[in-house]
């Protein structure tokens, strides 16, 4: 056996640190495949459960570590069922050509092939036009995941951004226009697909399907979500299951493009209001 090095009373050699990195990577796996959903905090709840079981089995507080130990025996079995539908999409995607495709688009952004720029412009000018003509939009923002779960319910577009594209599907007699639209590194992903809608009771009363579509998805998923209303042209943008409106659209270039590029200053509940523009509200409470 190699030696690496030595740390007090455990020696540390490379197989260890071979698995130490294999189990990094797997775990990091684990996470990109689910990251984006609801099923993410079940995961670090699992996780945290695990470690606070090795600390109190380690300290031999026998009586604790024989309670938790109980968790940890069916953990397994819990873990399948909770995760079902993450392990079926984890593998049908490795038996499919869609590992394939992802492996070769990665390769393709390391040699700098692909443009994720989102054009924030042709979004800004299809949304005056949205509001002036109060027909009604839902826009997805997803800077980290391409949302797979909430894409696959609508129909796959994968186009590029334009002012026409938008309007056209929103429009009110096109068939893609009940739903929300999926946009990712700079990409119209998917159009018409469902959201979830938040249970929260003390939301606006005026406020319809599509703001609680935004507000729920919000509360569901690390995006930004744009909702137009249908019957007054009222313009929000929902993040983390809060919402500002009465906003400008310098003040919406500015929050998407804050979004995507990872730069928020703050977050949304420390923003202060911007009198007679900017109304932050906080959706858990009136």
């Amino acid at each position: 056996m190699i030696w690496l090095f030595k740390i007090g009373f455990l020696d540390v050699t490379w197989v260890d640190l071979v698995d130490i990195v294999l189990v990094s990577v797997l775990l990091y796996q684990v996470y990109k495949l689910i990251r984006g959903s609801i099923a993410v905090n079940i995961f670090l709840g699992v996780l945290a459960l695990y470690l606070i079981y090795l600390i109190v089995k380690a300290a031999q507080m026998e009586l604790l570590a024989t309670i938790l130990g109980q968790f940890m025996g069916v953990g397994v079995l819990a873990m399948i069922i909770l995760f079902q539908p993450e392990i079926r999409k984890f593998l049908l995607v490795i038996g499919g050509t869609e590992f394939r495709d992802n492996f070769l688009k990665t390769l393709a952004n390391w040699r700098g092939e692909t443009n994720d720029e989102t054009d924030v412009h042709q979004i800004l000018e299809a949304a005056k036009s949205l509001k002036a003509t109060r027909t009604g939009a839902l826009i997805v923002f997803t800077r980290d995941t391409e949302l797979k779960f909430y894409a696959e319910t609508g129909e796959p577009l994968d186009s590029e951004i334009s002012k026409g594209l938008l309007i056209s599907i929103f429009n009110k007699f096109s068939p893609l226009h009940d739903g929300a639209v999926i946009i990712h590194k700079g990409r119209i992903k998917a159009a018409r697909c469902v959201l979830p809608v938040t249970e929260n009771d003390h939301l606006p009363a005026h406020f319809g399907l599509r703001h609680r579509a935004a507000v729920g998805m919000s509360e569901s998923t690390d995006t930004l979500v744009m909702a137009i209303s249908e019957e007054t042209g009222r313009l929000i943008l929902a993040r983390n299951g809060k919402f500002l409106r009465s906003l400008k659209m310098k003040q919406v270039e500015r929050k998407i493009l804050d979004y995507l590029h990872n730069t928020e200053p703050v977050k949304w509940e420390e923003i202060e209001p911007e009198p007679a523009e900017t109304e932050l509200v906080r959706s858990s409470s009136r």
